[in-house]
């Protein structure tokens, strides 16, 4: 617990990068009524950003634990915040294209080069929780970006977003003052491994991974892609849901996605923090099964009981991100970059891309069933989550699933 002073700085800088990242999808009916942009043009902007940013970062993060190449936390923030904040005095379509790349990889450089910091300084029997505190803030900061973008161009139209670099710019001096110097390279050891997880052998370093320790990690980064999908996919739907079918008025709706989020954020932290002392693969288990039911009971509830019900789902199903990614940092301990990459990119991304499916669906079969049938990509993601070999916690029970 003595480096919870720059996890929390490092915390504080994923709210505010994550700020940045729905922006682009805020400010589209603005890009369309002054623009003229058709749906598609306007849409390729925020394809662009979230195809560079996702699709990168297991490239970036590789690149970190092989080669040792990084750049500074602070300097991945300040990128993301400038691209971001200038795409309100650009009026040229491709120019707006580029710096939404750019934008993005600054992004994409974030969140291996912070998450690799954070496995580092975690490193012990309090990993669960203090990883916990790392990814809820990404969550935070795409909750309160849109508020943040609508009230600047209220304000001051689309040239008014240049005010978002304000907070890129303050979070970098405060990481520049807070993060110690070590934690700038890559290969320096700055915490002890942790021995809170016994492993077996053959998972312990990374020169001793071989196809049964990257098969696990396959496994568990599948099963997340699955879960994104059943989080995005809700998330996606979900205000058309209340809005059109249950007859909320769209603010209301709104607040209520909200209330959904947040849940999943207090959640994460609840959760993480157990996943220390009862197991990180019991909870993620146990959360993602409750989750379904939940999810059902939505549906086929009515009044008070199904937004009751809405809100557990966010708890359960969300609650269990952070510990999988600390499941995976303890996975492959030898390649942080890469695998957060990986969970915070590939999988996120992944996920993402199952929207258009639930889309589809919606399209020829109704918005209700394809609602109800985000429930499959989630099951599926426990089984996934049930073959990761993961060590139990309990004494006895230490040994691969599949063993």
């Amino acid at each position: 617990m003595t480096n919870i002073r720059p996890i929390l700085g490092l915390s504080a800088a994923h709210v505010v990068t994550d700020i940045y990242s729905p922006v682009l999808a805020a400010i589209m009916p603005l890009l369309i009524l002054q623009y003229g942009y058709s749906y598609l043009l306007a849409g390729l902007i925020v394809t662009v950003w979230n195809l560079t940013s996702s699709f990168t970062q297991p490239l970036f993060g590789w690149l970190s634990d092989r080669r040792g190449f990084g750049v500074p936390v602070k300097y991945t923030i300040l990128i993301c915040a400038f691209f971001i904040s200038f795409i309100g005095l650009i009026t040229n379509y491709w120019l707006t294209l580029l710096f939404a790349a750019c934008a993005a990889i600054g992004h994409a450089l974030f969140h291996p080069s912070a998450l690799s910091l954070v496995s580092r300084l975690a490193s012990g029997p309090n990993r669960g929780r203090l990883t916990s505190f790392f990814v809820v803030g990404g969550n935070l900061g795409f909750a309160i970006g849109p508020l943040i973008a609508g009230v600047l161009v209220t304000l001051w139209g689309l040239p008014g977003l240049v005010a978002m670099i304000i907070p890129g710019i303050a979070m970098a001096i405060i990481l520049h003052v807070i993060i110690p110097k070590a934690c700038n390279d890559p290969q320096a050891k700055i915490a002890p491994e942790p021995e809170s997880v016994t492993f077996p052998s053959s998972v312990v370093t990374p020169e001793t991974m071989g196809f049964r320790q990257y098969r696990g990690v396959s496994l568990l980064i599948t099963g997340s892609a699955l879960r994104a999908w059943g989080i995005f996919g809700t998330v996606a739907f979900l205000p058309t849901y209340l809005s059109m079918v249950r007859g909320f008025d769209l603010a209301t709706a709104n607040i209520i996605v909200t209330g959904v989020l947040i849940a999943g954020v207090v959640g994460q932290v609840i959760v993480g923090t157990l996943s220390d002392t009862y197991g990180r693969k019991e909870l993620v288990l146990l959360f993602t099964l409750l989750a379904i039911p939940f999810f059902i009971a939505t549906f086929t509830l009515s009044g008070i009981l199904s937004l009751v019900c809405l809100i557990l789902f966010g708890f359960c199903l969300w609650s269990t991100f952070s510990t999988t990614v600390a499941m995976s940092h303890e996975m492959m301990p030898g390649t942080p970059g890469l695998v957060s990459g990986l969970m915070l990119g590939l999988a996120v991304g992944a996920g993402g891309l199952g929207v258009a499916v639930s889309g589809y669906i919606a399209d020829v079969a109704g918005l209700v069933t394809a609602m109800l049938l985000i429930t499959i990509p989630v099951a599926a993601s426990l089984v996934f989550f049930a073959l990761v070999p993961y060590p139990w916690k309990h004494a006895g029970r230490n040994r691969d699933t599949d063993s």
